[in-house]
């Protein structure tokens, strides 16, 4: 266990409540506790009843004290928590009594990153708990707990034992080159190889789906004026978030609504009709959407069928340069005026899709078509991956491939064994075996204070 200051924070969200929770943990957190309530602590993990006096020996509040001795502890240091009322003004008086008697502010994130220094947890279940926190749905929660829980560093754990088993073999075929077997052309490094190579790609595929439930995916309706855009933002919604009405440009800003389709989030913005106008206020509201297409993970152009448009035609005036497959699907809208069925077909290589917002015809092949089109295929076992994780595997399929090419190509051991080890270094980042100091400062400063 690392010797420390002793930290305090704020564990409970801003506002009021019926109760607010103060931690401390540091070598100093029962004597600051102790200070406080001007009496013995309770027994370890049993609630005590105390008073808590400011420094004229006044009583600030009262509450329940618990205290987690080092290392059996969120954080492997001794810890107090203090739960007293849950009003802003007591909450911030506590805190500041605590720290005229010697304890510090905490960072954010610092009682989770001294959980992980002190080997409590590693960098994947420490990220889980911010991400069980700001989970947007159920599913994402539970993948988050399962990350939290040990399941994806599991599997990170078992590759790197099967990387680390791989370089023991490469460094024992360049160390003992008197041997009369060449390991290097006899097919087992190769073999090993591509077995790790073929466990990071299944980890990689099972984090790809953990990266979805946890981010989400942006989707942008845009199109003309009264093509029913916003009509289907409602449809999809469930709600009647947007104003529809049959004026063209009724909508003259940007829209968001957060929702789930399928178990995936959902980032849904409804954008101004595109079209030429002198209308300063509507060329501000599509000056605004523009921005949104170019950011958008998938765009949803809608048009009316009853006008008889090319969607194609209308993609290459609108957005010329965001025209491609992954990133477009055609919504044909208005399919109740032309005596059309619902359907999905293929235009060109774009998915196309005709429905009715107003009557809800066709939204649930919609939405089944935004989620396949994302590549949404959620399992049992998912765990909630970030972004950096799957960096990390892409360079360590890099490196592995590097090791491929000079062991096949070049028959070069020592360039083997280095490729490997680069691959190993990537890989541990995601647990943090092998982290720079800068990375773990940016990923426990986007923790909330009090964890």
């Amino acid at each position: 266990m690392l010797n420390r200051t002793t930290i305090a924070a704020i564990a409970t969200p801003p506002g009021r409540g019926g109760v607010g929770v103060i931690r401390l943990s540091g070598p100093q957190s029962y004597a600051i506790a102790e200070a406080l309530t001007q009496q013995s602590l309770p027994e370890a993990r049993f609630a005590g009843f105390r008073k808590f006096y400011d420094a004229s020996n006044e009583i600030m509040d009262e509450g329940l004290v618990i205290c987690f001795p080092n290392p059996h502890s969120f954080t492997g240091e001794d810890v107090v928590e203090l739960q007293g009322h849950g009003g802003p003004v007591i909450q911030n008086a506590l805190l500041a009594r605590l720290l005229e008697l010697g304890a510090i502010a905490a960072k954010a994130g610092e009682f989770s990153m001294r959980a992980f220094e002190n080997g409590k947890m590693d960098l994947v279940q420490a990220e889980a708990i911010a991400d069980l926190i700001d989970a947007t749905s159920q599913a994402a929660a539970r993948s988050a707990v399962r990350s939290l829980q040990g399941a994806f560093s599991s599997k990170v754990n078992t590759v790197l034992e099967k990387l680390i088993h791989l370089r023991l073999h490469v460094e024992a075929a360049i160390d003992f080159p008197e041997e009369e077997i060449d390991f290097l052309a006899d097919g087992k490094i190769l073999g090993l190889l591509d077995e790790v190579a073929s466990s990071v790609h299944a980890v990689q595929q099972s984090a790809r789906q953990g990266q979805l439930l946890r981010e989400g995916l942006q989707v942008v309706i845009a199109g003309k004026p009264n093509a029913g855009k916003s009509s289907l933002l409602n449809a999809l919604a469930g709600v009647e978030r947007a104003i529809v009405t049959d004026i063209a440009g009724t909508t003259r800003d940007v829209l968001h609504e957060k929702i789930s389709l399928n178990g995936l989030p959902i980032t849904l913005t409804d954008t101004a009709g595109l079209r030429e106008t002198g209308d300063i206020v509507e060329k501000e509201g599509i000056r605004r959407a523009i921005k949104e297409i170019e950011q958008a993970d998938l765009l949803l152009l809608v048009y009316d069928l009853s006008q008889g448009e090319d969607p194609l035609q209308l993609a290459q005036a609108y957005f010329a340069d965001h025209i491609e497959p992954k990133r477009l699907m055609l919504i044909g809208n208005k399919c109740d005026l032309t005596g059309s069925t619902a359907e999905i077909t293929d235009l060109n290589g774009f998915r196309h899709i005709r429905v009715s917002a107003k009557q809800e015809t066709g939204v649930q092949a919609l939405i089944d078509a935004i989620t396949a089109h994302a590549g949404f295929q959620p399992e049992e076992d998912t765990f909630i991956a970030r972004t950096r994780h799957l960096d990390a595997m892409k360079r360590t399929q890099r490196y592995l491939a590097e090791a491929r090419e000079q062991l096949v190509v070049y028959h070069a051991g020592e360039l083997v064994a280095e490729s490997l080890r680069l691959a190993q270094n990537a890989l541990g980042e995601i647990t943090g075996d092998f982290s720079a100091d800068d990375l773990l400062g940016k990923i426990f400063g986007s923790f909330c204070i009090g964890k």
